[in-house]
């Protein structure tokens, strides 16, 4: 029996579907934490900068696989929720760099806690062996 792309087994809606699973849980942990004003969005923008923080526009727009544009916007709206803050860049004045606030880094903090929480769950319902794959597979997909 050959399947479609179309219904409920569609890789595109399984894959839309549990992103936004995850991003539920992860919103309920964060305003659970005082981080109630947290948006699944900022992860573009705050996964790269827990990783390195200080990054320029250009080299977060790279890393969030966003345009420059979306970046922007994001950094705004994570500006007016205090968890990020431009500086201009020591380096070249004309450009900034983003920098996490006191309050973000607070959110590091409860981000990586509740984010391997979030991923002991899953071992826990999948196996070492199915997450691995999962993991693996999912970074197959980003990278199409």
């Amino acid at each position: 029996m050959s399947r479609t792309n179309n219904g409920p087994d569609d890789i595109g809606f399984l894959l839309a579907k549990a992103s936004q699973r995850f991003n539920e849980l992860l919103v309920e942990r964060f305003a659970a934490r005082g981080f109630g004003d947290v948006r699944p969005s900022f992860g573009s923008i705050l996964v790269p900068l827990f990783a390195e923080d200080g990054l320029r526009l250009g080299e977060l727009a790279a890393r969030a696989r966003l345009s420059k544009q979306s970046v922007t916007g994001l950094v705004k709206l994570c500006e007016e929720a205090d968890i990020v803050a431009r500086e201009r860049d020591a380096e070249d004045g004309r450009a900034f760099r983003i920098r996490l606030s006191a309050r973000g880094r607070k959110l590091r903090t409860v981000a990586t806690r509740e984010s391997r929480s979030l991923d002991a769950q899953l071992i826990k319902s999948l196996g070492a062996t199915r997450h691995a794959a999962l993991r693996s597979s999912l970074k197959g997909v980003m990278n199409l």
